[in-house]
């Protein structure tokens, strides 16, 4: 025998389920736990541009457990295409610090394109990309045996 909903009950239930849909289908409310790629900027912008360029939300792309963010749908799919190359080296953190045994969350406006990796960095010229290019193979090596010392995201 079915027992009939009032219509305050029904309208509860409706809420209820309607929130629940929003709480675990949105892609957006599950997103809000993954943090964010060099402070939104566009990792392709490096090499597309020469230039730092601030990401848009709209253009965002999931990846390593991190939201990269794009200057437009182009660069986003370049990026999905190979992430590997477009990422910077060292994640959100400083090259020449962990090159150094240090953990310095890196500044996007302080960067260096070479032999076709991204590096950022925590300084500006001449603490950072410059001194880094000096030794360049020497501070890579260094850097990527100390990778183990930067936090897990």
């Amino acid at each position: 025998m079915k027992v009939p909903l009032s219509r305050r009950s029904a309208v509860h239930l409706m809420a209820l389920a309607a929130v629940t849909l929003f709480a675990i289908g949105t892609p957006a409310a599950i997103a809000q736990d993954i943090p964010l790629a060099i402070k939104g900027y566009d990792p392709v912008a490096y090499f597309t541009l020469g230039k730092p360029a601030k990401g848009a939300s709209e253009f965002a792309y999931d990846w390593d457990d991190h939201r990269y963010l794009f200057v437009s749908a182009e660069h986003r799919d370049r990026f999905k295409a190979d992430p590997v190359r477009y990422a910077p080296q060292f994640g959100n953190y400083c090259a020449m610090a962990l090159a150094k045994g240090q953990i310095v969350v890196a500044n996007p406006e302080n960067w260096l394109v070479s032999e076709g990796k991204l590096y950022v960095f925590g300084s500006p010229a001449p603490a950072g990309p410059v001194l880094f290019q000096q030794d360049l193979s020497s501070n890579v090596v260094k850097a990527n045996q100390n990778r183990t010392i930067l936090p897990k995201n």
